[in-house]
């Protein structure tokens, strides 16, 4: 039997810097690598559900960091994408800046803090501004989600990423009485939300159960485009309210 000599590589193979063993497993720790970086803008996008900035498009606008999403302008996209899928780009882009703290945060690619942790955390804490050692604690995150997150927070946030066009609020609250267990289906274009994915995250952390179809145990039906629809309809027949989110949550509070 001939045994194949495998050579483990030393060095990264975008940036040339050295790699790390970790767990059977190499890490370049450069925080300028290109690859690195495309790779924590198209997590980015993806987890804020930024539709046409897939990894071609990444490339082809040069994008190496999140801030260069936001600081990109119409022109430079024009001339490399084309006016129409520019500006359905564009759109996705304004769209996105509207996602609360807790939607925002696992997009920054931080080791271990994803949409569990973060809705943890938010159950606690108000704000970006909040992150502490004491209120990661307190909502329940382990010593290496503190860590990181923590480090994150200190070494790339305050220094890079606390002038994003974003509120770094969080709308998240404890679910109320009136809430649990109340059914919601979502129809047409909504107004504050890029996506009904992430109007169901939010729905959700209010209590509501999102479901695709409208039912006899369907409670709301929001429908803010006002277009007929066969939900909408459907919704009519059975005397089920036809709101806004907005106006879901006030009656709720």
């Amino acid at each position: 039997m001939n045994l194949t000599t495998i050579t483990v590589p030393t060095s990264c193979p975008t940036c040339d810097s050295l790699l790390e063993l970790v767990n059977d497993q190499l890490f370049c720790r450069n925080t300028d690598c290109e690859a690195k970086s495309s790779k924590m803008v198209e997590h980015f996008a993806k987890t804020l559900k930024i539709k046409g900035l897939g990894p071609k498009t990444i490339e082809k606008l040069s994008l190496s960091s999140i801030s260069d999403i936001y600081s990109i302008s119409q022109s430079e996209i024009n001339n490399e994408i084309g006016e129409r899928v520019g500006a359905k780009l564009l759109q996705q882009i304004e769209s996105s800046k509207s996602v609360d703290a807790c939607q925002l945060l696992p997009a920054f690619s931080i080791p271990l803090i994803g949409k569990t942790a973060s809705k943890k955390l938010f159950s606690k804490i108000a704000n970006f501004s909040d992150i502490t050692m004491s209120s990661c604690t307190k909502a329940g995150l382990g010593p290496k989600s503190c860590a990181n997150l923590l480090d994150w927070y200190d070494r790339e946030f305050l220094h890079n990423l606390e002038y994003l066009p974003f509120s770094f609020r969080a709308d998240v609250q404890e679910p109320t009485a009136e809430s649990i267990g109340k059914s919601v289906c979502i129809t047409g274009k909504l107004n504050d939300f890029a996506n009904r994915s992430l109007a169901k995250d939010y729905l959700e952390s209010f209590g509501f159960t999102v479901t695709s179809s409208v039912t006899k145990k369907t409670d709301f039906l929001v429908d803010e485009e006002g277009r007929k629809s066969s939900k909408s309809t459907k919704a009519e027949s059975l005397g089920i309210p036809i709101l806004t989110i907005k106006d879901i949550i006030k009656e709720i509070l």
